[in-house]
């Protein structure tokens, strides 16, 4: 099967909120290991929040399988680092390494077009093996915690005083 990457475009944004919705919150049946659902209840996100993205500094990235989206992210250059987010890959195609092949080239990508090498990422923070997967990838924990974002509209906390750890990563140049 033939793999690409590519910016996103306002037209792929439907899909890419039903992909988003499957992998944070997806029905049982459809569990992949990267899923939130047991922490947060409602959509992730909207095709309107997807919409709203592409914007000036602002990119989604997918990742193709054939003719199909089968993950995304989200890059957003702030003054000094890019913030990594909305990180999805369809549950059917997880395991497959698409999760970490999409991360370095969100990396790459925030390196060309935004010349950053600081990047940041938010995180559930009780999911702990996703902790893992970033810091496996170079990320660290800054100690830095933030309530969720309620008001936001991505969901609802089904776990009390549920808290967002920030990871952080520097690196000279990122890999081809």
């Amino acid at each position: 099967m033939k793999t690409s990457f590519r910016s996103a475009s306002e037209l792929d944004a439907g899909k890419i909120s039903i992909l988003v919705n499957r992998a944070y919150r997806p029905s049982a049946h459809e569990r992949g290991w990267t899923h939130e659902a047991n922490l947060v209840s409602g959509q992730r996100t909207t095709e309107e929040q997807v919409l709203s993205l592409f914007c000036s500094r602002s990119s989604v990235l997918v990742l193709i399988q054939d003719t199909n989206i089968v993950a995304c992210v989200h890059v957003q250059c702030e003054e000094y680092s890019a913030v990594i987010g909305m990180l999805a890959t369809d549950p059917g195609c997880q395991m497959q390494g698409f999760g970490k092949q999409i991360l370095n080239y969100a990396e790459q990508f925030a390196f060309e077009h935004f010349a950053t090498t600081t990047f940041k990422i938010s995180v559930l923070s009780p999911r702990t093996e996703l902790i893992a997967f970033y810091e496996r990838r170079g990320y660290a924990r800054t100690g830095e915690m933030v309530g969720y974002p309620v008001t936001a509209g991505i969901g609802e906390p089904i776990v009390h005083g549920l808290q967002v750890e920030i990871l952080t990563k520097q690196m000279e140049k990122p890999s081809s």
